[in-house]
């Protein structure tokens, strides 16, 4: 039984350093840097297209980090292959977040149709609750520990932002201010774990590509 155990804590290691290379907290950085950003272009751009607009900076971010893994990471890491534990839990996760982005949809599209005759405080703690619940999520399914503080600086912004705006008038909302830290943090972190891994693993020119498995 302990050596089950230890299989699966040496497992859950095997699959933290599968993504320990920082490109995750980039990743969800980027996502999130619209609500610092987008208010600066709601004038120019109107609602819909200052949000609309980062839709192709995803798409490059994430091909910059698909990228990235595959000739920076992969060559120095080596690829993890795990066994059907944690394919088994990774389908119940996506499962999960699958009835979570539903809801989170249902939700959006009631804050689209009564946006005008609803309180905004409505809208604001609807956004947080899905933000938290989606990192609190992830994180306990994945054991990433780092996700509830990114969940919590992410969904505690909007409502920090109201308050800035209330006592101290400021602009935006004050989402400029409150989604450029919390954002910030995660990439900060992530660009910081990359520079770490690609210093700390150099590649050697007679070195093979290392393939790590792990069972379930």
């Amino acid at each position: 039984m302990s050596q089950h155990i230890s299989l699966r804590e040496a497992e859950q290691k095997v699959f933290a350093s599968a993504f320990a290379d920082g490109l995750w907290d980039i990743m969800i950085g980027c996502v999130f840097l619209m609500f610092a950003v987008a208010p600066f272009l709601s004038r120019s751009l109107g609602d819909f297209w200052s949000s609309a607009v980062f839709v192709p900076f995803w798409a490059l971010a994430y091909l910059a980090t698909w990228v990235i893994r595959k000739y920076v990471v992969r060559p120095r890491v080596g690829v993890v292959r795990f066994g059907p534990w944690r394919k088994a839990r990774l389908t119940r996760f996506s499962i999960a977040m699958l009835a979570v982005f539903t809801i989170a949809f249902v939700l959006g599209i009631f804050s689209a149709l009564r946006f005008g005759t609803v309180p905004a405080w409505v809208h604001t703690a609807s956004f947080s609750l899905i933000v938290l619940s989606t990192f609190s999520l992830t994180a306990t399914f994945l054991r990433f520990t780092w996700l509830y503080i990114y969940g919590a600086l992410i969904a505690l912004s909007p409502l920090v932002g109201e308050w800035l705006y209330l006592h101290s008038s400021a602009p935006h909302h004050g989402y400029p201010v409150t989604f450029g830290v919390s954002t910030g943090v995660p990439l900060f972190v992530g660009l910081a774990k990359l520079i770490h891994l690609v210093h700390s693993h150099p590649i050697s020119n007679h070195e093979s590509h290392p393939e790590e498995a792990a069972g379930g």
